[in-house]
């Protein structure tokens, strides 16, 4: 398996990049996950030569701006994601809007829309997992998003991919706010693969605090030979990522191998 990110929060040697998270996948099928929040995974995917009008599949992980406004830019392929992608989303503190550009209607004119909380098998190797349960107490408590009527909004819509490889499971997050230790657990569950190879994404941890500690003592015992925090990932839990397995930053343009 290839994954290749057309976009992170941080510039590589040869692609520019924004606050956002898109990645070019390929194993027995060719997906798009996320598309981040412009034109810039199509921009940086010329760069490094890539031609994304062949692929007919895009996953989108959850209906945040950063991981689904580039939708705009697309057309006239299946679009995979959680029925409640397309909620009014906002922030807390300042009532500031983070939900997707493109309603739902919208959506169903553009593409082949089809929507799941249950997971879906995109082909033998790729599962869209769906709503992730959220079982751990250390993960997904709190909440800095409410939805239009006001009420806390969990962003239910997180999720997912697993994949499996020769190597084992590789589990890739776009933001992890259903918890990265949660959906693991789901994938191991959903796939019935215990060896978990690698995990990829954005890991929502901003802190070097317990839940961090937690997560990290988690992907311990899972023993998790490839481990790439990234995105949503803030430097004081990046350091502790570093500091326990020498995990490197995720850079756009990086290719990264399974």
């Amino acid at each position: 398996m290839k994954l290749i990110v057309l976009n992170d929060n941080a510039p590589g040697a040869v692609c520019s990049s924004e606050h956002g998270l898109s990645y070019l996948i390929k194993a027995d099928k060719t997906i798009l996950f996320d598309t981040g929040s412009s034109d810039m995974f199509l921009k940086n995917a010329a760069l490094l030569k890539l031609e994304l009008n062949a692929v007919d599949t895009v996953v989108l992980s959850h209906g945040h701006w950063d991981h689904g406004n580039g939708l705009k830019y697309l057309k006239n392929k299946t679009l995979i994601t959680h029925p409640f992608s397309f909620q009014k989303k906002y922030r807390k503190k300042d009532q500031s809007y983070v939900g997707l550009n493109l309603s739902k209607k919208e959506a169903s004119e553009k593409f082949n829309l089809i929507t799941s909380k249950e997971p879906y098998q995109i082909s033998e190797e790729i599962t869209f997992l769906g709503q992730i349960p959220r079982i751990n107490n250390f993960e997904s408590k709190n909440t800095s998003f409410v939805l239009d009527n006001g009420t806390d909004d969990f962003v239910h819509d997180d999720s997912a991919l697993a994949i499996k490889t020769d190597n084992g499971l590789i589990v890739v997050s776009g933001c992890a706010h259903s918890g990265i230790c949660n959906i693991v657990d789901h994938a191991i569950k959903v796939t019935g693969i215990k060896n978990v190879y690698g995990v990829i994404g954005g890991f929502h941890l901003k802190m070097n605090n317990s839940q961090t500690k937690y997560t990290i003592d988690y992907l311990k015992k899972l023993n998790v030979e490839k481990i790439y925090p990234s995105h949503c990932t803030a430097l004081p839990a990046l350091s502790a990522f570093h500091q326990t397995f020498n995990t490197k930053q995720v850079l756009s343009g990086d290719i990264i191998y399974f």
